[in-house]
C-alpha cells in the first residue's frame, strides 16, 4: 500500500494521536506509522548524535518513507536533529520545528520543559536553529520534570501532565512561552492556558507543517 505521509515515533502510544490529527486535516491523505522505542532508548544511553546511532536514525526514516511517503516525520523531540539530516528523495522533517519557529518569535523569554535529560541538547539546538535561521535571540531558560517520565512509562497520562503543569507554575513562567519539548506533553498545553500560561506544544503545529510540505 503507498502512503502520502509517514511518521517515525519512538513509542507506541502516539499513533492514535497523530493519526486523528492528520484526518482531522486532511481525510484523504495516506499515513504510516512507524515505532522504534529502541532509538530514544540508546539516545538516552549514548547521546543522540553518536554516529551508529544517527545512521540507525536515518535509516530508520527511510524504511518509514519506504511505501511512496513524501514527507516523513519524526516525532521524537530527542532524535529530531538526526532524523531532519537524513538525505532522501522524500522530505523528512521533525514534529516540533513549527513549534520552534512560533517560539522563537513570539516576543517573550522561552521556557523549555522537558521530561527527558536526554531531551535539553536537541531541542535548544532546535531553538538556536529557528533563532538563528529567523533573525532573533530569544532567552531561552529549561526546566527538566524529572519525575513524570515514570508516569508516562506506567500509562498513567493524568500523572503525567499533573507533573508537567505543576512543576511549570512553580517555574513562575506566567510572562514566558512555555515550550513542551516533547509530543507526549501536548495535553498539558490546554491546562497551562486555563492558569494563564502561554504553551506551545508540537503535534499540531507540526503536523500542519508536514502537511504543507505535501502540498495538502
Amino acid at each position: 500500500m503507498k502512503h502520502d505521509i509517514a511518521f517515525l515515533h519512538t513509542s507506541p502510544a502516539h499513533p492514535p494521536m497523530f493519526e486523528n490529527l492528520v484526518r482531522e486535516a486532511a481525510p484523504g491523505v495516506g499515513v504510516r506509522h512507524l515505532v522504534r522505542e529502541d532509538l530514544l532508548a540508546d539516545a538516552q544511553r549514548t547521546g543522540a548524535d553518536d554516529p551508529a546511532l544517527v545512521a540507525r536514525i536515518n535509516d530508520a526514516m527511510r524504511e518509514a518513507g519506504s511505501t511512496g511517503a513524501k514527507v516523513v516525520v519524526c516525532t521524537c523531540s530527542t532524535i529530531g536533529g538526526a532524523a531532519e539530516s537524513v538525505q532522501e528523495a522524500f522530505k523528512a522533517t521533525r514534529i516540533d520545528r513549527a513549534m520552534a519557529d512560533k517560539a522563537v518569535t513570539a516576543g517573550k523569554p522561552v521556557l523549555m520543559v522537558a521530561a527527558l535529560e536526554s531531551t535539553l541538547a536537541p531541542t535548544l539546538a532546535l531553538l538556536a536553529s529557528s533563532a538563528g535561521r529567523l533573525g532573533v535571540e530569544p532567552e531561552v531558560r529549561t526546566l527538566v520534570v524529572r519525575d513524570a517520565w515514570a508516569h508516562f512509562l506506567a500509562g498513567h497520562t493524568a500523572g503525567y501532565v499533573d507533573a508537567i503543569v505543576g512543576a511549570i507554575v512553580n517555574a513562575n513562567a506566567r510572562d514566558s512561552i512555555v515550550v513542551l519539548a516533547q509530543a507526549s506533553m501536548a495535553p498539558a498545553a490546554a491546562a497551562l492556558e486555563g492558569l494563564g500560561i502561554t504553551a506551545l506544544s508540537s503535534p499540531g503545529p507540526g503536523v500542519a507543517h508536514a502537511l504543507a510540505l505535501l502540498g495538502k
